[in-house]
């Protein structure tokens, strides 16, 4: 057979195509997914091999060093994987029973157990004293807040109750990103079909948070579940725009390729491509670099890195081929 290759000239037998084709952006097979940073990863991997002294540890420095954006990550990863490796936990609960490192952990699995089951509002009831005693174990910690704000959206309680813990989640932390995003989150679901609402929430929030908080993401965050439940109409188009410039604006001020803001990045790219904004989802998606992360794009897919890569392709295409037919007249339908 014939080497069709060797029969090219050596520039065009590169294996990759050149970057103005690529539009800058690394190779498909250079895309991770849900990339845990240099702390997280050693925890994850000797919790594989059944030790939960690393976790322990990180978790205890973040308490100390009252990081509670990065506490409030961890405990999500971990608990995500103590759901199919659990033996590591187990063991570490038996040895320290009262660690409220251990107690914050169980207190987010015993939430993410029971969120999938058909029962989910009885066993969340039941779930309550293990949240009770995460907070107790830390009492500056905003992050067993955070998990109650979920529990009361999944145990469907009433405002009152979500009032008060969103009082002593404030008092606690009034910038914790995640706390702001269970709060909008729970009155997304209690104001069904009222996405207004939800947007002033945000957007007060980000009007009164200072330059480089992540709560100024909080807005495109309501956008996003504004544009994949209600289809957008629900919400004047210039108030997407303006959550999606904000959140530009804050990843402008983090570092490119970085795995922190990986998160925040990808709900962006999400949101401009519902917008039709594709010259901005392809500066996203060159900020994002190597990082793709399975929120938001698991709500389209079951494979979400392989949603991710056909959705940057399209944005790829749009972008490089048709640079000038970006427009900002109306909000794109699409989905898988």
């Amino acid at each position: 057979m014939v080497d069709t290759m060797a029969l090219l000239p050596p520039f065009i037998r590169a294996s990759r195509m050149p970057a103005y084709l690529t539009g800058g952006l690394p190779a498909d097979n250079e895309v991770l997914l849900d990339v845990p940073d240099d702390r997280l990863g050693p925890a994850l991997v000797a919790a594989g091999q059944g030790g939960h002294g690393r976790a322990a540890e990180l978790l205890r420095a973040t308490r100390e060093d009252a990081d509670w954006e990065l506490r409030d990550r961890y405990v999500r990863r971990l608990s995500v994987f103590a759901r199919s490796r659990p033996e590591w936990y187990d063991a570490w609960r038996a040895e320290a029973p009262y660690d409220p490192d251990q107690l914050l952990l169980g207190a987010q699995l015993a939430v993410d157990r029971a969120w999938d089951s058909p029962a989910r509002t009885e066993l969340l009831r039941e779930v309550s004293p293990l949240i009770t005693a995460a907070a107790r174990g830390e009492d500056r910690d905003p992050v067993p807040w955070r998990i109650a704000l979920d529990h009361a959206r999944g145990s469907q309680a009433g405002h009152t109750y979500f009032g008060e813990l969103w009082e002593a989640a404030l008092r606690r932390a009034p910038l914790h990103y995640g706390c702001h995003v269970a709060a909008l989150r729970y009155l997304a679901a209690s104001w069904r079909g009222s996405y207004r609402e939800c947007f002033d929430f945000a957007d007060r929030a980000a009007q009164d948070a200072p330059p480089g908080s992540l709560i100024q993401a909080l807005p495109a965050r309501a956008a996003l579940a504004c544009l994949t439940e209600a289809g957008g109409d629900a919400v004047p188009r210039e108030r997407l725009d303006a959550a999606a410039d904000r959140a530009i604006e804050l990843s402008a001020t983090f570092a490119a390729a970085d795995p922190w803001p990986a998160e925040i990045r990808n709900k962006l790219v999400f949101v401009l491509v519902r917008l039709g904004r594709w010259t901005d989802a392809l500066d996203q998606l060159r900020m994002l670099g190597p990082y793709a992360t399975s929120f938001p794009w698991s709500r389209e897919s079951e494979d979400p890195l392989g949603r991710f890569l056909e959705v940057r392709e399209e944005v790829r295409r749009h972008a490089l081929i048709h640079p000038r037919s970006e427009h900002r007249g109306r909000v794109r339908s699409w989905g898988h």
